[in-house]
């Protein structure tokens, strides 16, 4: 199916075509209609004014020899054979009807009318338009002159009706080949407009596939025209660009690759310093992925969690290893140091812009559901999500882990006294999601050292 804005442009095309060629048609057939009109008035008063100077002949031939028989007869033939014909007359010089088409007029005085006069040619033929009882009307009036004589005039009135009729005929004929031509027209414009914006739809489509990466085939050479060779040129370009951009994909990869390997690296480093704590980040790290699957965090939500994890401790590098590494319990202003170790966190990730959407989790990871952990007092949902299970995980791990001053809980009792702190210490729908990872997990008993304050 055509994108609106393509059906928008090819709406736009084929009205512009369409309007340009009513335009054109109108103009071209009131023009034919003018011509045609006046080529039919041309050619019926050429006729009239033709056949007026003929009786006019054989009258002034027959006045030669006084035979009124001869033009009486050619005026009535006449009249029958043209029935656009009003009337035919032959007046006298001194202005009686000698012959007339009507014969109730014969031996009247033919009265002249005003009307407005066409033309006068150089043998003295006048052809003037009058209005008659029947309308308008062409009145040819044609001297008869014989041996330099004037013997008189023919009248000859031919009804503008008549030609109104032909011209009407004519007319409608007209109509229909401009009309033809309008359809055919119309027709040619839908396929110039679909011709037209056809490769342009293909490049358009092309440029959105490619923004989107989904492009895996050349576009269509519709023609040899210049919309062909920017088509083909498209397609040399999509093809640089999708080599590059799996070339690229691949660079990051492998760079997404290094960079949690030298995450993991780091993590293992700061767990090193402590025999007890050593993996620490690692197990936190696959509970708490285990937790968010169970959740349903999406892939990239998984692989966040993951490096918050192994750089939730990071912030220890701080703590002096007279704090970190004593055996026995710490003492008041030491156990407030170490406490610390989130604020330390906070500040060396805040160093590295790629790193500060870590911040929350790390900085986070000891607080509270019911708000009375550190550093900030955070409560209940305020405490982000990943630090939030996070907080889970790394109870867990340290209460089944190693101390100098006490052995590694079991899984029970440390399951056992967790329960105790859902709603308390631990969101309760994350507290159930521990439990199910556990299962999927097979978590056994831990043997480390230190591993959370």
């Amino acid at each position: 199916m055509m994108p609106a804005p393509f059906r928008k442009i090819r709406v736009k095309a084929s009205l512009f075509v369409l309007l340009l060629l009513i335009a054109t048609t109108l103009t071209l057939y009131v023009v034919t209609i003018r011509i045609m009109k006046e080529h039919i008035l041309n050619e019926v008063l050429k006729r009239a004014e033709s056949m007026s100077r003929s009786i006019a002949i054989v009258a002034g031939f027959s006045s030669l020899s006084q035979d009124i028989i001869a033009p009486d007869t050619f005026v009535f033939q006449n009249k029958d054979l043209n029935p656009d014909f009003e009337y035919v007359a032959i007046v006298g010089p001194n202005d009686e009807i000698l012959v007339h088409s009507d014969m109730k007029r014969v031996g009247t005085t033919f009265v002249p009318s005003g009307g407005i006069l066409i033309r006068r040619d150089a043998e003295g033929t006048l052809i003037k338009e009058v209005l008659g009882k029947t309308g308008r009307l062409f009145e040819i009036t044609s001297p008869i002159v014989f041996m330099k004589k004037n013997l008189g005039s023919v009248v000859l009135v031919v009804n503008r009706s008549m030609l109104t009729g032909a011209q009407k005929k004519a007319q409608k004929t007209i109509v229909l080949i401009f009309a033809s031509i309008l359809l055919v027209g119309i027709t040619g414009s839908l396929l110039l407009s679909s011709y037209l914006t056809r490769p342009i739809q293909e490049l358009s489509s092309g440029v959105e596939e490619l923004k989107e990466g989904k492009r895996s085939h050349p576009l269509r050479v519709y023609s040899k025209d210049e919309l062909g060779r920017l088509t083909e040129s498209f397609n040399e370009m999509t093809a640089l660009i999708t080599a590059q951009r799996d070339q690229l994909n691949k660079y990051a990869g492998d760079l997404e690759e290094a960079y949690v390997s030298t995450v993991r690296v780091l993590a293992a480093a700061i767990d090193a310093r402590d025999d007890y704590t050593l993996g620490h980040s690692t197990r936190v790290a696959q509970i708490s992925v285990q937790m968010g699957k169970e959740i349903g965090l999406g892939r990239n939500e998984l692989e966040e969690l993951e490096i918050a994890c192994l750089f939730h401790d990071v912030g220890k590098i701080k703590i002096p290893d007279s704090i970190l590494l004593k055996k026995g319990k710490l003492e008041p202003a030491e156990r407030k140091e170490m406490m610390r170790h989130t604020e330390y966190g906070t500040e060396i990730l805040s160093k590295a812009s790629s790193l500060a959407k870590y911040i929350p989790a790390v900085r986070h990871h000891h607080e509270w559901y019911d708000g009375t952990g550190y550093p900030d007092g955070l409560s209940g949902d305020k405490i982000p999500l990943q630090a939030a299970i996070m907080a889970v995980a790394d109870v867990f791990d340290a209460m089944t882990s190693g101390r100098p001053y006490r052995e590694a809980h079991t899984v029970e009792d440390t399951v056992r006294e967790m329960r105790g702190q859902s709603g308390i210490q631990f969101r309760p729908d994350l507290m159930d999601a521990f439990l199910r990872s556990l299962e999927k997990l097979r978590l056994g008993i831990h043997n480390g050292g230190r591993g959370t304050t």
